[in-house]
């Protein structure tokens, strides 16, 4: 007699062998219309995953329904699954070449995922299939931007505007472009402090010319400023070495023959961005009179949308111990980084800022009390050739030559600059 363990082991068996073979010959049966609306649906609410799991039920039965898997590919691009949209794209394109919104999500999902290359060699097949198309000519310039070709990049947006000279989006992208390919500037400022008491005005102005390089920026400076009815000049150089991504340097070298500057000046500096938008340095600067004296520095700075917050620290060593000085900002940007509304309070000495400085007061002032607020304003023309810039400033300073006592000085302050090709 069989027992009743045997028979419910062999009923479990029957029925999942049943519901096994079920599952292994399942297919979508629904309306594929209907059901790609609601996986749609579900996928701009946030609920990528259902919707996807939901397109590819739909492609089971419709394999060639390439809308479906079109939208499939593109969720999958949004999600940074680049490899996975690719292989989805392809399979549209080899079924049907002529499919111009797949050639575009094809090529968005090679910029997306880095492959500027990848990106451009579609652009040219799409080209073949579509010549003069705009939308992908956009694209072309696009993958062009971003394999550093701005000449090229800017060659193909021409194109775009000569059939649509009102396309505002490809006029926006040619006036970045120009901004990139005008690697040389030049800078006039000026800077005057007006003093409560005891001095006269003192001016401080300066010429600089740059150039973009693709191993960094170069500074070329000349400050001249008047200070205590004595006028002096400086000469400086500073550089912003690419070391890798997201880590860059400062090198800073400085010579003068005047008593208001330091004889030399030098310095260096670290910078590395972080994750959440932040990016911290770490640094030095060295003034040497008839000594030298080395003020140690770093700065934590955070993005945050258009909102950028840093603070910079000042450290220097000294025969009594070590004074500390620190400065805080923020900045507001609007269209891009030449266009912004800035604030900053500081107190005590910053090496950037020569006010007293000379060989006589060089280490005393170091250790003075002030406390400083500055705002600051700049802006660029449509074309983003000129720029120019605004800055008033006030600086509650304790007296050098009589410590404890204090005077107050306001700082205004106008700049231009001119970028060229």
């Amino acid at each position: 007699m069989i027992s009743k363990t045997v028979v419910r082991f062999t009923i479990l068996l029957m029925f999942s062998c049943v519901f096994f073979s079920f599952g292994q010959e399942k297919k979508f049966n629904g309306d594929p219309d209907n059901a790609f609306k609601n996986a749609r649906d579900l996928a701009f609410n946030q609920q990528r995953k259902q919707a996807q799991d939901t397109l590819v039920f739909i492609l089971t039965k419709y394999p060639n329904y390439h809308d479906i898997r079109e939208f499939l590919a593109t969720t999958y691009s949004w999600d940074g699954d680049y490899k996975k949209a690719r292989k989805e794209f392809n399979y549209i394109l080899d079924k049907d070449a002529n499919r111009k919104s797949t050639w575009e999500a094809a090529i968005k999902n090679e910029l997306w995922g880095s492959l500027p290359y990848a990106a451009l060699e579609l652009t040219t097949e799409a080209l073949k299939k579509f010549p003069e198309d705009t939308d992908i000519l956009y694209l072309k310039a696009s993958a062009q931007e971003k394999t550093n070709n701005p000449i090229e990049a800017s060659n193909t947006i021409q194109m775009v505007l000569d059939k649509n000279p009102e396309d505002q989006k490809a006029k926006e992208f040619k006036t970045s472009l120009n901004e990139k390919l005008r690697k040389n500037s030049i800078e006039f400022k000026s800077i005057v402090d007006l003093y409560s008491e005891t001095f006269d005005p003192m001016l401080y102005n300066s010429f600089t010319y740059s150039r973009q390089t693709k191993y960094g920026s170069v500074f070329g400076r000349i400050n001249f400023d008047r200070r205590f009815n004595k006028n002096g000049t400086q000469y400086e150089v500073d550089l912003y070495p690419k070391i890798s991504k997201g880590f860059y340097g400062y090198l800073n070298f400085g010579i003068s023959n005047s008593f208001l500057f330091p004889d030399i000046r030098y310095g260096a500096e670290l910078y590395k961005s972080l994750p959440n938008s932040f990016e911290v340095s770490l640094g030095f600067r060295a003034l040497q009179y008839s000594t030298t004296t080395t003020i140690y520095t770093g700065s934590v700075g955070w993005y945050h949308g258009n909102d950028y917050w840093t603070f910079r620290p000042y450290l220097t060593p000294n025969d009594s111990g070590v004074s500390a000085s620190g400065t805080i900002g923020y900045r507001k940007y609007r269209r891009d980084a030449h266009n912004y509304l800035g604030f900053s309070f500081g107190m005590g000495y910053s090496p950037e800022d020569n006010h007293f400085n000379t060989e006589i007061n060089a280490i005393q002032i170091i250790t003075l009390k002030s406390q400083k607020f500055k705002a600051e304003y700049y802006f660029s023309n449509n074309n983003k050739r000129s720029s120019w810039g605004t800055q008033f400033g006030i600086t509650h300073q304790e007296k050098s030559f009589d410590p404890g006592k204090y005077l107050w000085f306001y700082t205004f302050g106008v700049s231009w600059e001119l970028k060229f090709k």
